[in-house]
């Protein structure tokens, strides 16, 4: 165990919480570049980041990024963006084109300060489609984007539920977007009534720590309103920057 992970964990015990398993790396495919046709203009991602889903950012640094995905209702968006504000922090936001289409407002507040990555439009198991489908998934999330936030998304692509397989992600790289998936999830999407408290949130994202990990949140409920990860979220930043990690914005990577 290294000493940023030692010293994470040592974060975590301070918190009164328990470490749990992290997510792997998955291993690297040879990587294209990706097609002149691909995305509406806009930065390209680097060929280090094409061939695989990246679960761990290609770094050596104690450097972690915060990011969430954006699928349901505007619940909890306010509060996160606050608490990111109040602490000069960014983030990655991965909205699919249906949230970017209903909640234009919410979008817009996003991407007035981080960065707006692709989560597909309707939120599909890709391995369902074929490419000429994934392609319109992922166009037509693009274009919904572009049109709530105003902003150009950049060339950062997650697949729904995180079902990768390779050629979905030799697909969507071809379109110009990197596959920036996640070390561990929080799983606070599933509320308490799924077994994750705010506690269970934190303690799945403090045993993830290490150089160049990804954590996911969400945004947003199914409904009830519960967004765990708002109320998580202080506590997982305050135990990263205890341990001594640095929180990134991903952007950095479009230069790797």
């Amino acid at each position: 165990m290294d000493v940023g992970r030692r010293t994470a964990m040592a974060a975590l015990v301070a918190l009164g919480l328990t470490p749990c398993a992290g997510a792997a790396a998955a291993p690297r495919r040879p990587g294209r570049q990706p097609a002149a046709s691909g995305r509406d203009g806009g930065p390209r991602p680097p060929a280090s980041l094409l061939g695989t889903e990246i679960r761990r950012l290609p770094t050596s640094r104690n450097v972690i990024a915060l990011t969430f995905n954006a699928a349901w209702d505007d619940s909890g968006i306010d509060t996160v963006l606050a608490e990111l504000r109040r602490r000069a922090l960014p983030a990655t936001f991965f909205p699919t084109g249906r949230f970017a289409e209903a909640h234009p407002a919410a979008l817009r507040a996003i991407a007035a300060v981080h960065g707006l990555g692709n989560h597909s439009h309707s939120h599909p198991f890709f391995d369902d489609l074929d490419t000429g489908e994934r392609a319109e998934e992922v166009r037509r999330a693009d274009a919904a984007i572009r049109t709530a936030s105003g902003a150009e998304p950049l060339p950062f692509f997650r697949f729904p539920y995180s079902a990768t397989a390779e050629d979905s992600i030799a697909d969507v790289n071809e379109l110009g977007y990197a596959v920036i998936e996640f070390t561990t999830d929080t799983n606070g999407y599933l509320g308490p009534e799924g077994g994750v408290t705010a506690d269970v949130a934190v303690r799945r994202a403090v045993d993830a720590f290490g150089p160049g990990a990804i954590i996911q949140m969400h945004v947003g409920s199914d409904g009830d309103g519960t967004v765990t990860d708002a109320e998580a979220l202080p506590r997982i930043i305050d135990a990263a920057l205890s341990a001594g990690y640095e929180i990134i914005d991903l952007r950095e990577f479009l230069t790797a």
